[in-house]
């Protein structure tokens, strides 16, 4: 399961109620949250985790790093020691300027793990400057991945292991914008070796150390010389959670491909479609190069995708949700979607929270109930 916190949803600039563009995604395993230690110790069913998977040892990454990034993620839970990586869309301030003081703010926070950063070379030069020009030393190590180097060299594909049965996989699209631009598939999958305790205590195999190895895989023999295959008491339950998270995009049918087995897409909907053309309209020699409301909902509907959720909102459109306002707001820019789309939508703000499981019904048992939103990161606040 994939756990989502907006921290910054505004495009450009900042305004009183959005920061600019930053994207947490926390990766969970459901089949240890609410597990007992005892239930673990009686199975001996070590995983290299704590079975409840306390808040300390979950992962996440980062996609997008805006200015004040640092100062968002104060009002959540997460921690910058259990950030793993960092994936920046493209080179425009509004995604990228918080990067140098969130690594600053790690390193004087005591982190000492390495960290994975998948960005454009021209991020490596940007470091490169401030670190030169501030003397900032970091006592971790920051593992760069070029995206144009992944792309010629691994067609865009990055692979993590989280833990024996926890898998995270990461793919890069290009896109059409100002500058290079790209999109995030986060891919998870998770294995669940379910012991079958019955079949084993049917077959005359006591609880032992032994339960342990066969729901690792492994084949055992016992004190009187008996072979015991692990594929004979496991079951191997595979969860996929899905999710597309798209840079600055004026062309959202170069997602086409990969969001047709994806869960969710998060994709900026930076006006609604009258305002897009009116802009470049204006000025037919300068094009922003982003996508509208409208756009997304034609493009998400036409390819079938059960969930979107719509962020990297203009200033200009306020936060509240009046549709008679003359005033620009998020109802605009809901309307302009609903006009082509049926299916979830949600327009994202900041410190919003969702859940996506791509492999369990959330809800009432259909299957768009994959994603649900799940509350503020500033609800419990202390």
């Amino acid at each position: 399961m994939l756990k989502l916190t907006f921290l910054g949803t505004s495009a450009g600039v900042p305004t009183k109620q959005r920061n600019v563009t930053a994207l947490a995604i926390e990766c969970l395993n459901p089949y240890l949250v609410g597990s007992s230690r005892q239930q673990d110790q009686d199975n001996n069913q070590h995983t290299g985790q704590n079975a409840s998977q306390n808040k300390k040892s979950r992962l996440w990454l980062l996609i997008d790093c805006g200015e004040g990034t640092q100062h968002q993620l104060l009002h959540s839970k997460l921690s910058l020691h259990q950030l793993a990586v960092i994936c920046i869309t493209h080179v425009h301030g509004d995604h990228c300027y918080g990067l140098p003081g969130l690594l600053a703010s790690a390193a004087m926070s005591g982190r000492h793990a390495p960290l994975t950063l998948i960005a454009p070379k021209a991020i490596a030069t940007l470091l490169d400057a401030i670190m030169l020009t501030t003397e900032l030393e970091l006592p971790f190590v920051i593992n760069f991945m070029a995206i144009e180097d992944l792309l010629s060299q691994q067609d865009g594909k990055i692979s993590l292991c989280l833990d024996s049965q926890h898998q995270l996989d990461i793919d890069i699209t290009p896109l059409s914008h100002r500058v290079a631009s790209y999109g995030f598939g986060i891919t998870q999958t998770i294995n669940r070796r379910t012991l079958n305790k019955d079949k084993l205590t049917a077959d005359g195999i006591p609880a032992s150390a032994l339960w342990g190895k066969l729901q690792h895989g492994e084949d055992v023999m016992t004190d009187n010389g008996r072979k015991i295959l692990s594929g004979d008491y496991v079951d191997n339950d595979v969860q996929r959670t899905r999710v597309v998270i798209a840079g600055d995009n004026d062309s959202p049918n170069l997602l086409f491909d990969v969001v047709k087995d994806a869960d969710l897409l998060v994709h900026e909907a930076t006006y609604t479609h009258e305002v897009l053309l009116k802009i470049q309209g204006k000025n037919p020699d300068f094009d922003p190069m982003h996508s509208s409301a409208q756009l997304l909902g034609k493009f998400a509907q036409n390819v079938g995708l059960k969930n979107l959720i719509l962020t990297h909102f203009s200033a200009r459109y306020q936060s509240f949700d009046n549709a008679s306002s003359r005033t620009p707001n998020m109802a605009h820019i809901r309307i302009d979607a609903e006009s082509a789309y049926k299916g979830n939508l949600w327009l994202a703000a900041d410190f919003a929270q969702y859940a996506v499981n791509g492999a369990a019904d959330l809800g009432d048992g259909k299957e768009n109930n994959r994603v649900q939103y799940v509350g503020s990161a500033r609800d419990n606040e202390k």
